[in-house]
């Protein structure tokens, strides 16, 4: 009996930090932009084919370029 109390407070405590640890990031403003990340990742791999005239087109015939930005 006495290690069902154990488990309890053990278990208390890992919800209380984890309470804790979401409090702070949404006060860290973590949770405020939830439409760009998804949007953000369907155009990652655009295809944009940049000649020396400085324009640039992009085409589905194109090898996919797998460079990603740092932003």
């Amino acid at each position: 009996m006495n290690v069902i109390y154990g488990l309890l407070a053990i278990s208390i405590a890992i919800a209380i930090v984890f309470f804790i640890v979401f409090i702070v990031s949404v006060k860290k403003h973590q949770y405020e932009d939830t439409y760009t990340p998804s949007v953000r990742m369907l155009f990652d791999d655009e295809l944009v084919k940049t000649d020396k005239s400085g324009s640039s087109s992009s085409s589905e015939n194109q090898k996919p370029n797998h460079k990603h930005k740092q932003s």
